[in-house]
């Protein structure tokens, strides 16, 4: 199912990417990313769709519970909102900031020792998120450049279960509203006269544990780590 998901999302992607590349092909010149060229910052928005994870670290006690012995993480989708602040370093670097939202879903499951049938736990996250990054273009070639890019991330969870009450505590693992992440992606640059579409692929990888621990859960017993990972195709719109 995650090979599925995954050559959904790719598939997407390119479907997205095919027509915009043969319309690109009727400029023969880079008259439109020389205008561009002039200025030393610019803005935009993004809109994308994001295919989330957990990925996860048994308990080295694990083997000792009696109640769960397989757990796993879901991937879930959702969707992206940010804002774009783009400063040129130079001909060929981008410093890029992309303050926003986005809408995850996620699932972890667990098969119980006692039953065939899984146990599910939906965790829904809507995330604050603050990534930088530094972007590398190529040279233009018919107003189309290739880029890639490299940055760190920060979420900070709004809906996250860790403030929940008692009650609802003890039926749910907790994870930590806080997250840091490491981003690689890349995409196309298509330069029009009243601004910049660019069709982007990225994955992001967690590289904090997110999980919460508490004995009194038996869920939590059965894993040490939880690390978030996203891959997410974006739409920017720039000018």
């Amino acid at each position: 199912m995650r090979h599925i998901h995954r050559l959904q999302t790719i598939a997407l992607f390119c479907l997205v990417l095919i027509p915009i590349v043969g319309s690109a092909q009727y400029n023969k010149g880079n008259h439109n990313y020389r205008e561009f060229q002039k200025k030393a910052y610019y803005f935009g928005l993004t809109f994308g769709y994001n295919s989330s994870n957990f990925q996860l670290s048994y308990s080295k006690n694990s083997i000792l519970n009696d109640s769960f012995y397989i757990v796993e993480g879901k991937p879930g989708s959702g969707l992206n909102v940010s804002m774009i602040a783009n400063m040129k370093l130079g001909d060929y670097f981008d410093f890029r900031f992309l303050p926003g939202f986005s809408f995850v879903g996620r699932k972890l499951s667990y098969l119980s020792t006692n039953s065939t049938v899984e146990q599910t736990i939906d965790i829904e996250s809507v995330l604050v998120q603050a990534p930088f990054q530094i972007r590398y273009k190529s040279d233009p070639f018919h107003d189309m450049r290739v880029f890639v890019l490299a940055g760190v991330k920060y979420t900070y969870d709004v809906a996250n279960n860790a403030g929940i009450r008692e009650e609802q505590a003890v039926r749910n693992v907790l994870l930590s509203p806080h997250d840091f992440a490491v981003e690689v992606g890349g995409g196309f640059q298509f330069f029009f006269p009243f601004f910049i579409f660019s069709p982007e692929l990225k994955f992001s990888q967690g590289i904090g544990n997110i999980l919460i621990f508490n004995n009194k859960l038996e869920q939590t017993n059965v894993v040490e780590k939880v690390l978030s990972r996203a891959f997410t195709i974006s739409l920017h719109f720039e000018g």
